[in-house]
């Protein structure tokens, strides 16, 4: 963070965005990349700068769905056996069946759910695409996810004081709250839906 902040602040705006953007898309191309940490340094920046809450959001946003959606269309085309070959620290043995099991149970609401995730968020558009999880239904649901996260990330830098390690520290508390949160409505719904399927063979 030593190196990284100085030079975001060295930016002007619009390359400070363009930053952001390029973090956020990179994310989900080459994870695990701290795109957290450059989106969180990089609205800190712009906070007391010249920028503002909702360009720092907008381009979190672009970089952040369109770097999903070109991993959904890789997916779609090449399907769960070529992501595990190409990825295999994303897809470790076995993850591509759970998340299978998983988006064929719960559909769009686990693609929601995972955004949340740390470490998994990355893994859901490529396997929303090989199990052809429709573009417009994936889009809408991590369009979601991601701009609650990435809007409660930038409010945070915005009201932050003068002390960017804190930011960072609260940020991480937040995203490990939000993931707790993730895995336990996860676990709740596939519960659910789990009940139903059993009451059903019961009739």
């Amino acid at each position: 963070m030593s190196d990284l902040l100085p030079w975001l602040a060295s930016l002007p705006a619009p390359l400070l965005y363009a930053a952001i953007l390029v973090a956020a898309f990179a994310e989900n191309v080459f994870p695990p990349l701290p795109a957290d940490t450059v989106i969180a340094l990089g609205a800190f920046v712009a906070a007391r700068g010249s920028g503002t809450e909702v360009g720092v959001w907008s381009a979190t946003m672009i970089g952040n769905i369109g770097g999903a959606m070109l991993m959904y269309g890789f997916g779609q085309r090449f399907g769960l056996p070529w992501l595990e070959q190409r990825f295999p620290s994303v897809f470790p043995a076995g993850a591509a069946a759970r998340f299978s099991a998983r988006f064929a149970a719960q559909g769009v609401v686990a693609v929601i759910i995972s955004r949340f995730l740390p470490g998994v968020r990355a893994v859901v558009p490529p396997v929303a695409g090989a199990l052809r999880i429709g573009a417009g239904r994936s889009l809408l649901a991590m369009s979601l996810a991601s701009g609650v996260w990435y809007g409660l990330v930038c409010v945070l830098a915005f009201r932050a004081g003068s002390n960017a390690e804190a930011l960072l520290s609260r940020i991480a508390a937040q995203q490990r709250t939000a993931g707790l949160v993730a895995a336990v409505v996860a676990v709740v719904a596939l519960g659910v839906l789990v009940s139903r399927r059993l009451a059903a063979s019961k009739r």
